[in-house]
């Protein structure tokens, strides 16, 4: 898939620099993480690393196999209560309840009827009282190249509010980013609590 090969290369090089920084989306949900957490799309794994510091038990899934090994060989390292493995997330179920489920710059990767089935599947596996927190593109990517056609989604400005409905906002942002050739790159990242 040509999103995997972008993210191989992409994570090889950050891997090679040392630069493992939270991104403002991994910053913005990270407090509100806790107990057993579930992230989907964990790329290099900072946010699933630092969420393992805090005390959380977290399962790590990625397509990219650089991902997962930089994932696991911090995890051993650092003694963490982290677990990553490689996983085809365009044709993955969640298994489990969850108390906190994460999705972060990962739903635009896969065709409309993907996006919103997984959407659906973390809300069915939050547990009660549990958060999900998800971050998707609303406008605009630098990175069109990387997107196979037609299997990319792009959310409307409000439609993450609204699958929440009935759930504690807890968190909700729009964020702009200037892009090239004048454009735009916007993303919604929201958290919510499912009624316990």
């Amino acid at each position: 898939m040509k999103s995997i090969h972008f993210f191989d290369a992409q994570f090889q090089q950050q891997i090679a620099k040392g630069e493992f920084a939270l991104n403002p989306f991994e910053q913005a949900v990270l407090p509100h993480l806790s107990g057993g957490v579930l992230d989907l799309g964990c790329g290099l794994g900072n946010l699933a690393i630092a969420a393992a510091r805090l005390g959380c038990a977290v399962t790590a899934l990625d397509a990219s196999r650089t991902g997962v090994d930089r994932v696991n060989e911090a995890a051993n390292k650092l003694g963490l209560g982290l677990a990553a493995y490689q996983a085809d997330l365009s044709h993955y179920a969640i298994d489990g309840d969850y108390d906190s489920i994460v999705a972060i710059g990962l739903l635009m990767f896969f065709p409309q009827d993907k996006a919103r089935a997984m959407l659906a599947d973390i809300i069915a596996h939050t547990k009660p009282g549990g958060v999900a927190a998800v971050n998707v593109l609303i406008e605009g990517t630098t990175f069109m190249g990387m997107f196979e056609p037609g299997h990319y989604y792009l959310f409307d400005d409000n439609e993450l509010t609204k699958e929440f409905e009935g759930w504690e906002i807890l968190y909700s942002q729009h964020d702009k980013f200037s892009a090239p050739e004048n454009s735009v790159k916007k993303f919604h990242t929201l958290v919510a609590k499912k009624p316990a």
